[in-house]
């Protein structure tokens, strides 16, 4: 269902109250990757240039529910403060008298960033009572943290019962556009390139995708419990044996349906995960004692041949061990095989997202979704309560 955005709303003189995603890693007390913090910028640039003042709300890290310093966000503050060109308050808190006295003295063009969310239990659980002291500071909700929009938290649903309107910020605006696009009417053939460690991870994203893709290029660790449910010896490659059925019953879904599944037909083994090399075998030829670590290059040429196909391409979860240099090949082909592909491409996942940038083909990529849960749980069908509070179109 649409939804209203911050474009199609006033801004000039209201306090606007964004949620964003500025969980960012932190190493020495800085951020060491922006990536989500840049992500939001043009967004508070937008209301700050509307003449709007931003109260500006995030959660860091796992702090279980009371202030804990090494959770702070005086860095994500620092860091912001050099994107934006100019200073970016920290607050004590995110609640309480003084906290609305600092939000009430903001002028336009003003901002101030919130100290972390997860301070406080009542954000995990939703507290209402809680959400009306986030409501407390604006008069306008804007979310432009689509990573976190899968969670029923207070500042991402309970804070809109009480703060109208509610809307998208720009990033979360092209993040539903692209993943609508994805599930709505996908320029076909449509191909899913699934990777990642677990059948277990991936199953529902699956078993949802059959109804729209073509084709499913299966990769990862993953791959094994698959190729466990043809009757394929995989030696010591990671299986989920209470998932070789689901595999199965994948797989005749697929062929139900048409839908060609894709799995490794060589592979690159090795005794063990810190290995310094490994070696291409026959996924029919497995050594007892070794495992499988990334696909091989028959596979690559395989996939490659389907991405060159596909006009949709939608992508979650490496192809191997790609951390470690040995077992990197075969998720590097394929980031460089959907960048040069003519298809509409979206990527999701912290992995696979790493694996573009590091075979810097990321501005080559049709959409690099932030979002990691929030990415699969929207491609899985399910309603996420931070995109279904906003205000409807």
């Amino acid at each position: 269902m649409p939804k209203l955005t911050i474009a199609r709303v006033p801004l000039g003189g209201k306090r606007v109250f964004l949620r964003a995603d500025l969980n960012a890693p932190l190493e020495g007390g800085a951020v060491s990757d922006d990536t989500r913090l840049r992500a939001v910028v043009p967004t508070i640039q937008m209301a700050l240039g509307a003449g709007a003042s931003v109260v500006l709300g995030s959660h860091l890290g796992r702090p279980k529910g009371k202030p804990t310093p090494e959770f702070s966000l005086k860095p994500i503050a620092e860091r912001l403060a050099t994107l934006l060109g100019h200073d970016v308050p920290l607050a004590p808190d995110c609640v309480g008298p003084a906290v609305e006295a600092q939000a009430r003295a903001l002028g336009p063009g003003q901002l101030l960033l919130l100290e972390n969310l997860r301070f406080h239990e009542e954000e995990e659980a939703n507290d209402d009572a809680f959400a009306r002291g986030l409501a407390a500071l604006a008069d306008v909700y804007v979310n432009d943290a689509f990573a976190a929009a899968h969670r029923a938290h207070a500042s991402i649903a309970a804070i809109t019962r009480h703060l109208q309107p509610a809307v998208a910020g720009l990033l979360m605006e092209r993040e539903l556009e692209a993943l609508g696009r994805v599930l709505g009417s996908p320029a076909r053939p449509m191909l899913a390139i699934l990777g990642g460690a677990k059948v277990s991870d991936k199953v529902t994203l699956v078993e949802h995708l059959l109804a729209r893709v073509q084709a499913v290029a299966i990769g990862g660790g993953m791959a094994f419990t698959f190729l466990k449910s043809l009757g394929h010896d995989v030696g010591r490659s990671l299986v989920e044996a209470e998932h070789v059925e689901t595999a199965r019953r994948v797989l005749e879904a697929a062929k139900g349906r048409g839908v060609e599944v894709l799995l490794p037909t060589d592979t690159v083994v090795a005794e063990r995960l810190d290995s310094p090399s490994g070696r291409i075998v026959d996924v029919a030829r497995m050594p007892a004692a070794e495992m499988g670590l990334d696909i091989g290059p028959r596979t690559v040429e395989r996939f490659t041949a389907a991405i060159r196909d596909a006009r949709t391409i939608v992508w979650n979860g490496p192809m191997g061990v790609f951390e470690r240099a040995p077992f990197a090949q075969g998720t590097m082909a394929i980031a460089h095989a959907v960048a040069g592909a003519s298809a509409f491409s979206v990527i999701g996942g912290g992995d696979s997202v790493a694996a573009v940038n590091a075979a810097g083909v990321a501005d080559r990529i049709g959409y690099i979704s932030t979002a990691g849960g929030a990415f699969l749980e929207f491609l899985e069908g399910r309603t996420l309560p931070g995109v279904a509070a906003l205000t409807d179109v």
